[in-house]
């Protein structure tokens, strides 16, 4: 099946065709996700993740099918609702996974899967030894978990003894620091053997281990692990170790003073590629990856093969339409003859495959186009992607590495997208304050006419370190469709524009890159089609922020809405999941930079606020919690005797408009966009 993956929307001029309608907020529990596809060893099939929303259970589905590389129609492997992670044996005939958090074997043949671990505290993804008959995973259990979750007659305390500066994750919780991850391994026995083979633990200690993959010959096993004990009074720092599959003592392979990931062993086993970043010295605000090569002999000493290369290796690109359950495999993938390595790259907005030469770093593009290559994987010289752009959601399509040339496989959202009007944004650049060139985008109704006068809705990322692009964002689309002209930028401090861009920020945040995004503002006015009267801004987090400080700036908006902000920098400083011990976005703590701290929040310059502002907050929002930012506004707003209203979402984490429970995600945007109705209609 061949098809453009650009805007697929195309009204036929034949009696009886329907015009498309306007997509709508409810339209989320209808979409299809794609995620962790995977090709086959021989290249001839796909298995994927395919998620749907359950809108009746307020979750979301999840179950392997299986698609075939030259396309039709794909087919379901497992009933679900929990399966995922599907990983290939190296011979194609069987598939393991996990469902319900133990790992299950599903046979190509035909018939049931099985399952193949039952641990208390379950296990991570698996991964295949190349001769099929192991698979490595982490897991954070522990010998007594089994007996105290079985044994009633045992008292489960629920008091948390904490002593760690990071001891809560959002989406995670609290975090038990008596339950690090470590590895284990299963045999994989026939389908016939009376009694499975029991899983092994490899690892053991205070430390977790992550990223495990098998030697070339099976007999040892490669990991990244952060062995300090207190790791945020340093920089990021994960090395490269190696273990015999059958435990004992670990070795050091690799190290850089950075956070080593991703790792990809190569074809003949001796080097392994990963992403890092590496920590420049004094440290900053934001180190943009690369991609590493180094040997598999303890001691190695890793090469940086993008030194040169000014873009983010293994970057993503901005939206709120990633499946909201399952990965995406994202590691390099090597030639077969071990020359080249492939991974994706962002760049101005766009994220595509590289091709990178293993001795010299010599880079060549692979994809091209106005799109987001989520994810990747590669049998010979086939490629298998998964492809996002401002008009879909995602599908697959696979590519002869050597040219690039992309073909669909699927067109998943095909029955629900040939409804609604979808249309992409225009891609416009500005000039800054100080020269700089600025990259965005405008997300015009798909029944635009330039005779009106549109009211906008200015939308802020953030991160502050991510980027928008083009990739499918379901937010931007509505709005649009209810009468909006929706604008997005990349100001200063985003990714996928070289190193200083984005780190520039770095104390200064925000500084100059609210500038950035007036100037924008600025820039969409002069072409006439927008009512100067009738302005919005919204961002989520660091765009949160961002809203929080414009309002304080400036009246020239006439509605606001703050989605899970910082208003109170010191605040933040001392509840938020993570911590900001090392002088990434503030030369120090609190007490020793009063003046930093009171200057750079927005909850300083409250009494200039007349914007009507609406608080968006997640009750479980452990990032940016809503003491310190959605909390503290409304409370001085509302002693101002000015106009505000606070949503919170109960048990919602900082991840509620990208995977939040599918009814609170359209509950957010119908809030958003009533707030908007109300004060610029």
């Amino acid at each position: 099946m061949k098809t453009s993956i650009a805007a697929f929307i195309v009204l036929l001029a034949v009696p009886g065709a329907v015009e498309p309608r306007s997509i709508t907020e409810t339209d989320l529990h209808h979409f299809v996700w794609i995620a962790d596809a995977r090709i086959s060893p021989d290249g001839s099939r796909i298995v994927f993740v395919r998620v749907t929303a359950n809108a009746k259970g307020d979750n979301y589905d999840t179950a392997l099918w299986l698609v075939s590389t030259t396309g039709g129609e794909p087919r379901r492997l497992t009933a679900g609702p929990r399966d995922l992670a599907p990983r290939w044996a190296p011979d194609g005939r069987q598939i393991a996974f996990i469902r319900s958090q133990q790992i299950a074997l599903l046979s190509m043949d035909g018939g049931e899967a099985r399952q193949i671990t039952s641990l208390a505290a379950g296990a991570g993804p698996p991964e295949w030894s190349r001769n099929g008959k192991t698979l490595v995973f982490t897991s954070d259990e522990r010998p007594e978990d089994s007996q105290k979750k079985n044994d009633d007659s045992v008292y489960k305390s629920d008091v948390r003894v904490i002593r760690d500066a990071e001891y809560r994750s959002n989406g995670a919780g609290y975090i038990d620091p008596q339950h690090p991850s470590h590895l284990w391994t299963v045999a994989v026995a026939d389908s016939t053997t009376v009694e499975a083979p029991k899983p092994r633990q490899i690892t053991s200690g205070e430390f977790s281990e992550d990223d495990p993959i098998f030697s070339a010959d099976g007999s040892t096993i490669y990991f990244v692990s952060d062995r300090v004990r207190e790791p945020y009074y340093l920089p990021a720092d994960r090395d490269l170790y190696a273990i015999p599959a059958s435990g004992g003592s670990m070795t050091r392979v690799a190290s850089i003073d950075g956070a080593i990931g991703s790792l990809s062993l190569s074809p003949d086993g001796t080097r392994i590629a990963f992403v890092a970043s590496a920590n420049a010295k004094p440290v900053r605000s934001y180190d943009q990856p690369d991609l590493w090569v180094t040997a598999v002999s303890p001691g190695s000493t890793p090469k940086n093969l993008t030194t040169a290369y000014d873009f983010d290796i293994g970057g993503a690109i901005t939206g709120d339409q990633r499946a909201p359950r399952g990965g995406q495999p994202r590691a390099p993938v090597w030639s077969a003859d071990g020359r080249t390595l492939l991974v994706v790259a962002a760049e101005q907005g766009r994220g595509n495959v590289k091709r990178i030469d293993a001795a010299t770093g010599r880079i060549e593009n692979v994809t091209k186009g106005d799109q987001e290559i989520v994810s990747y994987t590669m049998a010979g010289s086939t490629l298998a992607l998964l492809v996002s752009t401002a008009t879909s959601i995602g599908d697959l399509f696979v590519a002869d590495s050597a040219n690039g040339t992309l073909k669909r496989v699927t067109d998943i959202n095909h029955a629900l997208f040939s409804e609604i009007a979808i249309t992409a944004p225009e891609e416009f650049w500005y000039t800054s304050f100080d020269g700089r060139k600025i990259q965005g985008w405008i997300q015009k109704p798909p029944d635009f006419d330039r005779s009106k006068k549109y009211p906008m809705i200015f939308e802020i990322h953030g991160g502050p370190h991510s980027g928008y692009g083009f990739t499918f964002t379901h937010e931007f689309q509505w709005m649009a469709a209810k009468g909006y002209v929706v604008v997005y930028t990349n100001p200063r401090g985003s990714t996928s524009y070289g190193q200083d861009f984005g780190n520039i920020i770095q104390f200064r945040y925000p500084g100059d890159d609210y500038k950035d995004l007036m100037a924008g503002v600025d820039e969409v006015l002069k072409r006439g089609d927008i009512d100067a009267a009738r302005l919005g801004v919204t961002g989520g987090s660091g765009g949160g922020l961002l809203t929080n400080w414009v309002i304080t700036q400036t009246d020239r908006f006439k509605a606001a809405v703050s989605q899970r902000s910082i208003a109170d920098w010191t605040g933040w400083w001392y509840t938020a999941d993570f911590t900001l011990f090392q002088p990434e976005w503030f030369p120090g703590a609190p007490w020793e930079h009063v003046e930093n701290f009171v200057q750079r929040s927005p909850i300083t310059y409250i009494k200039n606020v007349t914007t009507p502002l609406m608080l968006i907050e997640g009750e479980a929002d452990m990032r940016t919690p809503p003491a310190n930012g959605g909390e503290v506004m409304f409370r001085a707003l509302k002693y101002l005797k000015k106009e505000t209203v606070m949503v919170r979402f109960p048990d919602e984490t900082h991840e509620l408009s990208r995977s939040g429970k599918p009814w609170h995600r359209v509950e957010r945007l119908q809030h958003i966009v009533g707030w908007f109705d109300k004060h610029l209609k």
